[in-house]
Formats: C-alpha cells, structure tokens, sequence
C-alpha cells in the first residue's frame, strides 16, 4: 500500500491505485452510513452535556500527577510505577476502498496515543458489519487494520464484533507513557501554537462521497484531493512525539472531530488561556477552500463552527470558519511549545514528512477564546 520511506517518515498512500473501479450496481461503502470517520462523532456540546452529567466537569483529573481520564486524548492510569495508555475509537466508511478505510482507522486510534506523548503496544479490534453481506469489503477491512496497526508498530490482539447494518471499524489500544505526559491543559501565555498537518479532510472526503465515482480516479476532478486527504489520514504521528518532547512541549491534542478550532478551544479552555490563530498560516489541503465556497462540508464540520463560534467567540468569515472547524479524521498534532523552540519544531517535523507549520500565539490569561485573523487560502 504505497512506498515505504523508512522508519518514522510519513508514508503517502494512494488508495485510487489499489483497486479496480467497482460496478456501479455495487452500493458504496460509504454510502451506507450518514456521516463518515470522525465527522460522526457527537457534536461538542451534546458530548461535553453528556459527559459531564454521566462523570462530572470535562477535564477534571482523577488521582495523581499523571492520571487523567475523561476530556483528554487517551487514558493515563498509573500501575504500579508505570504509567499506562488507554484508548478507543472508531468509526464508519470514510472511504469506498475497505482496505484505505481500515488503515485509516488504525492509524486514527493509535494517534490519540501519540497525542500523550505514549509509545503503543497493542491493541483489541471494535468492529460492526451487516451479516453475512459484503464479504470481501470485510477480508479488506480486517486488513486494512492490521497493516496500518503493524506500521505504527502495534499488534491487534483480539477483540470483538456485533451484526450491525451500518459498519464500523476501529481499534482499542494500550501502549505506555514517561512523564512529563503531553495533555491539554497546560497550555502558557506566550507559547507558539504548531499544527504539523493540513486541515481539509472532512470536506476532501464529503466531496468525493456526494459525486460520482468517477471523479476520484485518477484524471477526475477530486483526484488530487481525495488522494492528499489519504496521504494525511494514513500517516502516523509516531515520528512527532520525539519532536515534542525533544523541545519542552507539554501542551498538545490531535486534529480530529472536532476540527482545528474545537480542539483548540479545548486545549485553551482547559488550560485557562486565549490564543490567536493566523488564518493565513494554516496549512490546508488543495482544493479544499474552492470546495468550502461551494458549500461542501460535512454537518459535523457546520455543527463545530456553531459550537465554537458560541463558545470561543470566534468571528470570521464563514468559509475560513467551516475549514478551520471541518472535522478531522486521523489529523495532526496540534503543539503549545515555547516560542524559542517553534522553528525547530516545525523544522524538525517537516524533516520526517510531516507539513508543519506555526499557526497562532497563546496570548495570556481567560476562558478560551479564540481570535482568528487574516483568511484560509
């Protein structure tokens, strides 16, 4: 799947080569379900109403220096004298090719590990899939998974399934963690904020969902999007955390559901800050700002500009909004680092494969606001 550019480096797949255009009687697999990847999550204020009736205010730590749980990217619980990392995600069809679909999937549990700063080990399979129907897509799948788990350096080790009539796949992974753990809520006045992957794929992978499937092979018109929205979803952010860690970052999320500006607000909110983000500087995936003026976006995406307008007051235009709000499946890390240290970061990441670049300011004290200036394009 794609070429091998060696150990730790960025890995671009093109998953329009892998498989023969499929007859057009067979019903894609992304058709059927209403939203795809991460996209399908829970809006950010009927997850954070639910969360907080079910365990309390989101962010909260449990016990300990290094225990977190639920608000942040992944789990830390302490056993013994070490600290252990827990999560799970998943999610339905992103895109019609079974075996890209289980790559990505892979790739997106095992990144809320990096996130934390975490090594993964293993990992148990969650998958739903209708009965007895689409065989193959199914062999292609569990694939997908494992290839994309085994390249991160993670073995699936079990797991569990159910007959479900809208599929879904993804990954519950345990990996370890030394302090200082990267978590959300230590954001400082004065730290440059670093995003080290374009934003856009909600909106790359919607267009390619609504038209015909032409139009992503190759030589179609959502070609180049749909296979550079690929190319991010299937890189591993393992190759960052050396990165961060290696220049004081403590500060740090991935870019998923929630999109630049959701997670943002979470990681400023948390930490009792406002930041500032250059509009201009965000790195976006080709095509995706053209396509954002014609309305393409998925409703997760509009659902986030809607929260985080309310939320982090932001005030833009509304294109610029719904790109930097567009839900993110399997995104980049998104850095609070000293500023003396933003050029190495972003050198440093751009070195094993990754597009980084300085995005914004944390600017002082407050309740997570988020001031956007210039636009996307």
């Amino acid at each position: 799947m794609g070429n091998d550019p060696g150990p730790g480096r960025a890995t671009v797949r093109d998953p329009t080569r892998r498989l023969p255009r499929m007859p057009d009687l067979v019903p894609r697999l992304t058709s059927l379900s209403s939203a795809a990847g991460c996209a399908a999550k829970l809006g950010m204020d009927e997850l954070d109403d639910v969360l907080a009736t079910a365990f309390g205010p989101i962010g909260d730590r449990a016990s300990g220096d290094d225990t977190l749980g639920i608000g942040d990217d992944a789990a830390i619980v302490r056993v013994g004298d070490q600290s252990v990392v827990a999560t799970t995600d998943f999610f339905t069809p992103i895109v019609d090719d079974p075996h890209t679909w289980g790559w990505i999937a892979a790739t997106n549990a095992i990144g809320d590990v990096h996130a934390m700063g975490g090594v993964p080990t293993a990992a148990l399979m969650v998958l739903g899939w209708p009965s007895g129907e689409r065989r193959g897509d199914l062999d292609e799948v569990l694939t997908g998974v494992r290839a994309g788990a085994a390249a991160d350096g993670v073995t699936v080790v079990g797991g569990h399934s159910i007959s479900s009539a809208v599929p879904f796949v993804g990954l519950a992974v345990l990996g370890s963690v030394e302090p200082p753990v990267l978590r959300q809520d230590v954001a400082r006045p004065g730290d440059a904020l670093v995003l080290t992957a374009p934003v856009g794929t909600g909106i790359a992978t919607t267009a390619a969902l609504r038209a015909p499937r032409g139009d992503s092979e190759v030589g179609g018109p959502l070609h180049e999007v749909l296979a550079a929205a690929v190319a991010v979803m299937t890189t591993s952010n393992r190759a960052l955390v050396p990165v961060a860690r290696g220049n004081g970052v403590v500060a740090a999320t991935d870019v998923t559901g929630f999109g630049l500006l959701g997670h943002l607000h979470r990681v400023a909110r948390s930490s009792g800050v406002d930041v500032t983000v250059e509009a201009s500087a965000v790195p976006v995936l080709p095509g995706v700002v053209d396509l954002a003026r014609r309305d393409v976006a998925p409703g997760g995406s509009r659902r986030n500009v809607d929260a985080v307008v309310a939320r982090a007051h932001v005030d833009t235009d509304p294109v610029t909004a719904v790109v930097l709000a567009d839900a993110q499946t399997s995104g980049g890390l998104l850095l609070a680092c000293p500023p003396a240290a933003s050029e190495a970061v972003v050198a440093q990441a751009r070195a094993v494969g990754h597009r980084a670049a300085r995005v914004g300011t944390v600017t002082g004290a407050g309740r997570g606001r988020i001031d956007v200036t210039g636009r996307v394009g």
